[in-house]
């Protein structure tokens, strides 16, 4: 016959309760250890990533940019050395050659390389321009004939950019249209007093708004342009693209980032 006190169970001992302790505090620090890792290994990958496309990007518009990962972990995408979007953005108002120029770019499916011929690919890519009246005439004034530009104006209705050239005696017309992915800058009005502008004036302005039009990167295109009361927007997109290797050590910063994984 069974008696209550054959069914309770044994007491754990002094020895068996400092076991379990062990065992639990054992595994607890297993798992700060895994934790830290974990987030020293994203840091540092997220860190590499962002320097290698920050790199390749800046070389290739020639000014600083600002580049964004996602939020997933940059370890898990990186499982297959593909990065599947960032975001990049001009900083300081410049673009290139051009000022006050904001730039809101995204890019896709980038695989990381990093070896002897080229940095990695991107998938597609697309970007959103806005130039503004102001930075149209302050990159304008940087020029050596910036002194005669006394004032830029846009026209929604026609398209068209106007230049004040001196004390408001002459006026110089554009209209900035795409021509086969480029924007081209037509020149509609040249005169002063009925007279013509001079020729160096007139080609030495068409060409620093081209330049700050035709800037584009990864190998996009222009596909939309719209002149509205306060300047031009440009909307570009592209395909695939392989990623030349950057100078100055991009190349290098890129092998680290493919080598992250």
């Amino acid at each position: 016959m069974t008696t209550a006190d054959d069914t309770t169970p044994p007491t754990p001992t002094r020895s068996t309760r400092s076991t379990r302790s062990k065992l639990t505090l054992f595994a607890a620090l297993v798992a700060a250890l895994l934790v830290a890792v974990l987030i020293g290994g994203e840091a540092y990958a997220r860190h590499v990533v962002k320097d290698c496309l920050t790199s390749q990007f800046r070389e290739q518009l020639g000014s600083d940019v600002d580049v964004r990962l996602g939020g997933k972990p940059v370890l898990v995408e990186m499982i297959d050395h593909k990065v599947p979007k960032i975001t990049i953005k001009s900083k300081d108002g410049r673009f290139g050659p051009a000022a006050g120029m904001s730039v809101h770019a995204v890019a896709r499916d980038i695989r990381l390389e990093g070896d002897s011929k080229r940095a990695g690919t991107i998938g597609s890519s697309q970007a959103d321009v806005s130039w503004g009246n102001q930075g149209i005439a302050a990159t304008l004034k940087a020029q050596p004939f910036g002194g005669l530009i006394s004032a830029v104006s846009s026209n929604p209705s026609d398209g068209t950019l106007t230049f004040q050239v001196g004390p408001a005696l002459a006026q110089f017309v554009v209209k900035p249209v795409i021509t086969n992915g480029t924007v081209d800058v037509q020149t509609k009005e040249a005169s002063v007093l009925g007279f013509g502008l001079p020729t160096d004036l007139v080609d030495g302005i068409v060409k620093v708004i081209a330049d700050g039009l035709q800037n584009y990167p990864i190998g996009m295109q222009a596909k939309t342009l719209k002149v509205t009361d306060d300047g031009v927007q440009l909307h570009l997109a592209g395909n695939a693209y392989d990623l030349p290797n950057a100078k100055n050590g991009g190349n290098s910063s890129c092998t680290k980032a493919a080598k992250a994984a």
